[in-house]
């Protein structure tokens, strides 16, 4: 059994520069190793796992919270890294909370709960469940991994914000409307891939808009699985007066990366720049 609280992983990604990644070329010289902690935290009385990714030096710092999407361990892939080599050469602590059932975490996995459901009670009740499962304890889970976040001595409390993609990106506007203290929210493809046949969902997440008062941004790649969360949550944004800005990338580069998320990791460059001035902006 691994010991969760001495796990500390040197990652082989380096802190570029910013025209480097908005490119989407290989670095050149490392400026620094990304080291990676796998900490533990407690939501309720599961026991759940998360990643953390601190600068240099003593803080505080900002932080951004990364919501993962419904993959069974985030963990294992280069999403994590990926997203704190963006973070991190800005100068931003990024944690990773691993939510109940997925990889090292306790309690059971939302995809094979929701599974059942559709096997058992059919597609209505399998919706219902995923509402109700997101907006309690996916949601908690996260908010769980915010107060762990907050305790830590070299993150500025004040100056934290969120993000996700899929799944997370859901979660992500879930998480600003709680108003945990969020400073703004970073959601990509959100309900991208349940759009179509989930309109429990869809109305959940416009309930969800009606209520966020942080500044928001709504990110989707062109190939996206469905582009109605920008459209149908971005005119709602702008209904009501929100802070809220949003963008469909143009169909450009390679065409893994204008799919759902950009591809995950290989496409996080294509986002990178918009999300950091978008967050340089909020926290002024």
């Amino acid at each position: 059994m691994i010991r969760i609280r001495d796990t500390i992983i040197i990652v082989g990604l380096a802190l570029v520069g910013a025209a480097t990644l908005a490119r989407g070329q290989a670095p050149a010289t490392p400026t620094a190793p990304i080291i990676k902690q796998q900490v533990s935290f407690r939501s309720n009385d599961l026991a759940l796992i998360g990643y953390l990714f601190k600068p240099e030096g003593a803080g505080p710092f900002p932080a951004v919270l990364w919501n993962h999407g419904s993959e069974r361990a985030p963990g294992r892939t280069q999403q994590f890294d990926s997203v704190a080599a963006i973070f991190m050469r800005a100068g931003y602590v990024l944690f990773a909370p691993v939510r109940r059932g997925h990889e090292g975490s306790e309690g059971p996995y939302i995809v094979d709960e929701t599974n059942r459901a559709l096997e058992t009670r059919g597609r209505e009740e399998r919706n219902r469940l995923v509402v109700r499962k997101l907006e309690t304890e996916q949601l908690d889970d996260q908010l769980a991994g915010l107060a762990y976040l907050r305790r830590l001595p070299f993150v500025d409390a004040s100056r934290i914000v969120v993000a996700g993609c899929s799944y997370g990106g859901i979660l992500t506007l879930l998480g600003a409307e709680r108003g945990a203290g969020y400073r703004a929210a970073l959601s990509i493809s959100p309900a991208a891939l349940s759009w179509e046949g989930n309109p429990l969902l869809r109305q959940r997440l416009l309930k969800a808009v009606a209520k966020i008062e942080i500044p928001v941004m709504l990110l989707q790649p062109p190939k996206d699985a469905s582009l109605e969360p920008s459209r149908v949550l971005g005119a709602e944004f702008k209904r009501l007066g929100k802070k809220y800005s949003g963008k469909v990338y143009p169909p450009e580069g390679p065409e893994d990366q204008q799919g759902h998320c950009f591809g995950g990791a290989k496409g996080m460059h294509i986002w990178a720049e918009d999300a950091l001035a978008f967050f340089q902006q909020a926290l002024r």
